[in-house]
């Protein structure tokens, strides 16, 4: 008897381990094909992409690729994006994505007076989310205040 289950226990690893194998060769086959697609694209595969795991590849390469971060057919233009890009990655802060957002806004035709406002504009959302934030101001009343402000100003341009 015990020998039957070790042997049972030997086939339902071996089996086990096929499962486990399987994927993973799924996996190998999409990450090579975006290996293949990002050199294609790109001139060549960044390092940023080689720290993935070869079941994250894919899916990264598709949102950078086919997401809102290449795609032309969005609502904002490349230049938009990558002055939101911009600003946000100097919120964050991160180094890699202020430089790639940077030259990016460039490529798009951002114009160093515009990369300076994106990044001054961050600044100035974040000290007011400083200020708003850490004084405990009333979102109710903020809100109120707010549309009040916008009304105000709207009846004065028309």
């Amino acid at each position: 008897m015990m020998k039957s289950t070790l042997k049972l226990l030997v086939i339902a690893a071996g089996v086990g381990a096929l499962f486990t194998i399987l994927p993973a060769k799924a996996e190998d086959a999409m990450a090579a094909a975006a290996y293949k697609d990002i050199e294609a694209t790109l001139g060549s595969v960044p390092d940023m992409f080689k720290t993935l795991p070869d079941v994250a590849v894919a899916g990264a390469w598709a949102e950078i690729k086919g997401g809102l971060s290449c795609t032309p057919k969005t609502a904002l233009d490349g230049k938009t994006k990558e002055l939101m890009g911009l600003a946000v990655a100097s919120q964050i802060p991160c180094q890699y994505c202020i430089y790639f957002h940077t030259e990016a806004a460039k490529l798009n035709g951002a114009t160093d007076e515009e990369i300076k406002e994106a990044i001054a504009m961050a600044a100035i959302v974040r000290h007011w989310s400083t200020m708003l934030n850490g004084s405990h101001v009333d979102f109710a009343t903020f809100k109120q205040q707010t549309d009040g402000v916008f009304a105000a100003i709207k009846a004065k341009s028309q």
